[in-house]
């Protein structure tokens, strides 16, 4: 009984080991909120490896986790201006159709920034050799961007996703989640869940520009997808393999919402950890 006992013992003490933790991270706040969470995550004794481009705005070096960072074809100088644009942008005010030129316009570019860094690591033939080589049990990221989607496809690893929302609503696509039109306020309208008839018109009005923007930001990725894994994807095939998503929402700040099994709300890590004045 001893003997059986001592086997079963060191049978799972494998188990008892810290996992491998891949991290496609987006850049700015996401990468701030995300950088908490793998803080806790390193203390319970797993192996966290971060894969970032040398140009960022927050993801700098620390020896808490295995930092591999890849060269883009783009200075600090030029990301830094079209952020610092974006954001003042982001607090003019104006009309639905002037707030959303605008916001198209600026997202555009940042969009074309945050593509050119996934070409650039999907294409990084030493960097992607190292991720196949090292086995990781899952990977971490943001689905906001989709290049930590096709990683993990690439890898045949379980994705976990870590989210506060993705564009035009792909989340709720993604997860197969009701998004009734009727009930769901859309961006941009200040509407609650409870609407009476002409706002709900208005709701339906304001997702009309949906279509196009979901085109515009999955599209590229998707045939970028489809060119690096060799067969015809898309964004959503991707993202519906999600094992886990890791809502930032809370329903005291947010509207109520349909949930799936596999969505677990984490709301307050996006706080500032300070106190309060009174």
């Amino acid at each position: 009984q001893v003997t059986v006992t001592l086997f079963l013992l060191l049978s799972v003490l494998g188990l008892a080991a810290g996992g491998k933790l891949l991290v496609v991270p987006v850049d700015g706040s996401h990468w701030l909120s995300m950088r908490e969470v793998l803080e806790g995550v390193r203390q319970k004794g797993h192996e966290i490896v971060v894969v970032a481009p040398e140009v960022n705005l927050h993801i700098k070096t620390t020896n808490n986790f295995i930092m591999k960072m890849y060269p883009v074809p783009f200075t600090q100088e030029e990301m830094d201006r079209d952020f610092h644009t974006f954001l003042q942008d982001a607090f003019e005010e104006g009309s639905f159709l002037e707030r959303f030129v605008r916001s198209y316009r600026k997202m555009k570019r940042l969009f074309d920034f945050a593509l050119t860094t996934c070409e650039h690591l999907l294409y990084n033939k030493e960097l992607m050799r190292y991720l196949e080589e090292s086995k990781f049990d899952a990977v971490f990221t943001d689905p906001v961007l989709p290049c930590g989607q096709i990683v993990a496809e690439h890898l045949s690893v379980p994705s976990v996703y870590f989210l506060r929302g993705i564009p035009c609503g792909a989340d709720f696509e993604a997860t197969q989640c009701p998004n009734p039109l009727s009930y769901i306020p859309r961006t941009f309208t200040d509407h609650t869940d409870r609407m009476n008839f002409l706002q709900r018109v208005k709701n339906v009005i304001f997702d009309i520009p949906n279509i196009f923007l979901c085109d515009f930001i999955f599209q590229p990725y998707t045939k970028l997808a489809s060119e690096f894994l060799q067969r015809d994807v898309t964004i959503s095939d991707l993202s519906r393999k999600a094992s886990v998503w890791l809502m930032r929402l809370d329903f005291a700040l947010d509207y109520p919402r349909p949930l799936m099994p596999n969505i677990i709300m984490v709301s307050g890590v996006n706080c500032a950890h300070k106190k309060l004045p009174q």
